[in-house]
């Protein structure tokens, strides 16, 4: 394959080009080999320094409302400036919510300094957090004490004292309490609290007005300069539907504010009470957690009673519930016949002592085989196409985190005309076996919980959020779902009566073809109209089989709302009315709490300053030996042949060898 012999080459060509072959087959062997390089990062941390901001509107109540606009603002952002060039500081702000970035405009309605605390350690936790600089007057009306909510936080805190601790004179209307459900014909209470401060001496007119109709008036003498008083005030429901009353105190001379004066009341007069009935086995825990559940909704009258103690009369109620009968040890079958042929909505809900047997034969759209009379712990799964009614997300969620219920053991068939809401989830495996269903056979109703256990529910409820919001809202869904009479009307809007000024309209709808099945297929179009005859034209949002809308935020006042939709060739209409209240919590308190700003850095090694301080919290933490940058090492290994550059070196050194001889003329 060559011209000339390698002898006849140039010695040094021939080392040069014996050199290139060894090198190159070297590097093949030694790759063969596979080598691994380990790289070394080091990356430098910075400490973060979290500055959070109080954006509340209690912060503009004292007289000192233009410094806080002015020069406190360009004191906050030098201190800012000062600690970027040794921290990494992130700048946040809070009240209604936590929201990133520093606002001077102090306009949230509500101070909620725990979950400032919360989202912290949520976005930070294992982060190099140095310190938090909290400027806030101390005063917080909605979450926890920020002490307590605070003890996971094993950083410093700084506090930057912001309000005034001086006792101004003030007239507070601190607190209305009512039933916001009252009954057509009957007189309700409002109960009105009085705060006065610095006001001996002074008198005060209370009135209590609907539609600028004065209805109660009461002089009010304030005695001292630390007054309280609870004025009874009684009111006679006359007229169905939704009221609005103006609680009003007249202003005193020199008040450092009259936002607190007054307060807005939103009853619901309605024509009689639901009722309830509950016929149980036995005592049971699951009794108690539904008897609360229900009676915190004053729509629903409850009666509670055992089976061997019942009358027999189911005439008088709008629903029965059925806690474990029919059961093994009494059929019921006297009661259940009576439910059946008055037609009474029943919600079955099944436990250890239920009679299986006898459930399967009542036609509920369930039956449940081999039972052998033992259970299964199950799990709720919510499911996303129930369409009877909707749930909150925060109630969807918190479903997820409730405890296991004990449902009878066997094999589940159902029918196809049930609505299921949960299934059972069996230790790791999701079942297609239903939890919780409904049935809907024209004007029959019925529900079925295959579990006892609600109690657990009810508890868990409690743990994670402070509340029993979420058990509620679920069983007075079922209720209501029980015991309301048939809508026949094709278009349905669902609103709320009164919202807060803080919160955002929302509104659900439901549209139904001729056969009354649920459709979404049409757009559905709503107009808000405020009292000046201004319109807000909206277009509803199409869900599965629904429609919902939210309508942003609405300044206080009240309203009315006309939607429609056009089925084919006709058009529906729906209309109603709502109101937005004023959230007045903020003025509620003048004077700022140092206290608690105090005792919260001095619990986390901090300090408390003054605005006039704000220069000093810079030197603070600058002196502090624990508020270091720290510096974290990765390492990281690669195979040797995967390097781009070892293969164009190969490729380099054949090429040079091929050259080298293609130029010499051998081949």
């Amino acid at each position: 394959y060559r011209e000339h012999s390698l002898a006849q080459l140039n010695k040094w060509l021939r080392i040069l080009m014996a050199t290139f072959r060894f090198i190159l087959v070297s590097i093949l062997a030694f790759l063969l080999l596979s080598p691994m390089i380990k790289t070394i990062f080091r990356e430098v941390e910075k400490p973060i320094v979290i500055v959070a901001q109080d954006n509340s509107k209690s912060i503009l109540i004292t007289k000192d409302s233009a410094y806080y606009h002015k020069e406190y603002e360009a004191n906050m952002n030098n201190l800012i400036k000062d600690l970027q060039k040794d921290y990494d500081v992130k700048q946040f702000s809070f009240g209604d919510g936590v929201k990133e970035g520093i606002n001077y405009s102090y306009s949230d309605l509500q101070t909620n300094i725990s979950q400032l605390f919360d989202e912290i350690y949520n976005k930070y936790y294992g982060r190099n957090v140095g310190a938090i600089i909290m400027a806030s007057d101390g005063l917080y009306n909605q979450g926890s004490n920020p002490v307590y909510s605070s003890k996971n936080q094993k950083i410093p805190v700084y506090t930057i004292a912001l309000g005034d601790t001086t006792v101004h004179k003030d007239l507070i209307l601190s607190s209305v309490l009512f039933n916001k459900i009252v009954y057509l014909g009957n007189d309700f209470p409002l109960q009105v609290n009085i705060d006065a401060r610095e006001c001996g001496g002074s008198t005060s007119q209370l009135t209590v007005s609907r539609d600028s109709t004065v209805l109660f008036r009461k002089q009010i003498d304030i005695a001292n300069n630390n007054y309280h008083a609870s004025v009874p005030v009684i009111l006679e429901a006359k007229t169905k539907g939704i009221h609005h009353y103006k609680v009003k105190l007249s202003e005193v001379s020199g008040e450092i504010t009259t936002t607190n004066n007054e307060k807005d009341v939103f009853i619901e007069v309605m024509e009689n009470k639901q009722k309830i009935l509950l016929i149980a086995n036995s005592p049971h825990p699951d009794l108690s957690a539904l008897k609360q559940s229900i009676e915190s909704n004053e729509n629903y009258e409850l009666k509670t009673v055992f089976l061997d103690k019942f009358d027999g009369n189911v005439n008088d109620y709008n629903a029965v519930i059925l806690h474990q009968l029919p059961a093994n040890t009494n059929p019921a079958n006297n009661l259940l016949l009576n439910l059946k042929s008055k037609n009474i909505p029943v919600w079955y809900i099944l436990g250890t002592e239920s009679s299986i047997g006898i459930f399967n034969s009542l036609s509920t759209g369930l039956t449940i085989n081999d039972s052998r009379n033992k259970s299964n712990d199950a799990v709720p799964v919510y499911l996303k196409d129930f369409s009877l009614f909707t749930l909150t997300d925060a109630t969807k969620k918190n479903l997820a985190q409730f405890p296991p219920l004990v449902a009878p053991f066997g094999s589940y068939k159902t029918t196809s005309n049930i609505y299921p809401m949960l299934q059972q989830q069996i230790g790791s495996v999701k079942t297609d076996y239903p939890l919780l269903f409904f049935k809907q056979d024209g004007e029959n109703k019925l529900c079925v919980l295959a579990g006892e256990g609600l109690w657990k529910w009810r508890l868990t409820d409690y743990m994670l959020n402070q509340n029993h919001e979420s058990f509620n809202e679920i069983i007075t869904k079922i209720i209501q779902f029980l015991s309301m009479r048939d809508d026949k009307s094709k278009f349905r809007v669902y609103a709320k009566h009164n919202y807060s000024e803080n919160e955002v309209l929302q509104f659900d709808a439901e549209v139904f073809n001729d056969s009354y099945e649920l459709i979404n297929s049409p757009e559905v179009h709503l107009e808000i109209i405020n009292k000046e005859k201004k319109n807000f034209p909206f277009t509803f949002s199409k869900t599965d089989k629904a429609y919902t809308l939210k309508a942003g935020y609405l300044p206080v006042g009240d309203y009315t709302y006309n939607a429609s939709v056009k089925v084919g060739d006709k058009t529906l209409s729906a209309s109603g009315v709502f109101s937005v209240s004023a959230l007045q919590v903020e003025s509620n308190e003048t004077i700022a709490n140092h206290s608690l700003l105090f005792s919260l850095a001095k619990d986390h090694g901090g300090a408390m300053v003054y605005p006039k301080n704000l220069n000093d919290l810079a030197k603070m933490i600058a002196t502090r030996d624990d508020i270091k940058s720290v510096s974290y090492e990765h390492k990281q290994l690669k195979d040797l042949i995967n390097l781009k550059w070892v293969f164009f070196l190969l490729l380099a050194l054949v090429t040079i060898e091929w050259f080298l001889r293609k130029r010499s003329g051998s081949y």
